[in-house]
């Protein structure tokens, strides 16, 4: 069975506490992703989500310049790397996210996204589920 070290990425985008919302926004564009794990050196103390960003930066009126505690999700669900890939979209699914922050020990090891497990044909039904369980949730709100 395939797990999530099997699929992740190891060498992602991070940024820290002393980082700002425009910083982050400016990470997510050049980096093409839409979550920044942020770090206190090897560490996960949370990240910062797109929608994060929308909602509790711009939504609120936060200037670009504000802090990055304004913004972070610092209770974010997490997985260790030993974890099945079906055990990761099950996660995914039942809390409807698109990434999850890999760590052992508390310290960020990599990431996993919904698409990383949309590529593993094993798994593709799961991966399948889970992302329409998230886009359902997402489409409901705007109804």
């Amino acid at each position: 069975m395939k797990t999530v070290e099997e699929l992740m990425t190891a060498d992602c985008v991070t940024a820290s506490m002393n980082d700002n919302v425009y910083e982050l926004a400016v990470l997510m564009k050049e980096h093409d992703i839409g979550m920044v794990p942020i770090v206190d050196g090897k560490k996960l103390v949370g990240v910062v989500t797109d929608r994060d960003l929308v909602i509790r930066g711009y939504a609120e009126k936060q200037p670009g310049s504000c802090a990055v505690s304004e913004v972070i999700t610092t209770d974010a669900q997490t997985i260790e790397p030993e974890t099945s890939v079906h055990e990761a979209a099950r996660i995914m699914a039942d809390h409807q996210i698109r990434r999850l922050p890999v760590t052992r020990d508390g310290e960020l090891v990599g990431v996993v996204a919904i698409g990383d497990l949309a590529i593993t044909n094993i798994f593709a039904d799961e991966a399948g589920e889970a992302l329409s369980r998230i886009s359902e949730d997402e489409q409901s709100t705007f109804h």
